[in-house]
């Protein structure tokens, strides 16, 4: 499989969230409304923690994540790497 190429501006999103460690409200399709800090995703899972309490979230459940503070990912996306990036250790030099 080829290695994809191009900007990810979900990979970008969350990643700003985690790292800016914003609380979130995620909606899911079905309604559900949670909230908590996004500690890790992957491409078909987020990690969201609230209190002591940690939930697997499959990408495919979620309808919005809207985060608490403002997200710009065109403003990073020159610059840094996502996580995601990082995790298939893709070099940015």
């Amino acid at each position: 499989m080829e290695k994809e190429t191009g900007y990810n501006v979900q990979d970008a999103f969350l990643s700003q969230i985690r790292r800016s460690r914003a609380s979130v409200t995620v909606f899911l399709v079905n309604g559900v409304k949670l909230q908590g800090n996004i500690t890790w995703f992957d491409d078909t899972t987020v990690l969201l923690k609230r209190d002591d309490q940690t939930q697997l979230i499959y990408k495919h459940a979620i309808s919005t994540v809207m985060p608490s503070i403002p997200v710009n990912v065109f403003e990073t996306a020159a610059t840094e790497p996502t996580d995601r990036d990082i995790a298939l250790g893709d070099d940015f030099n």
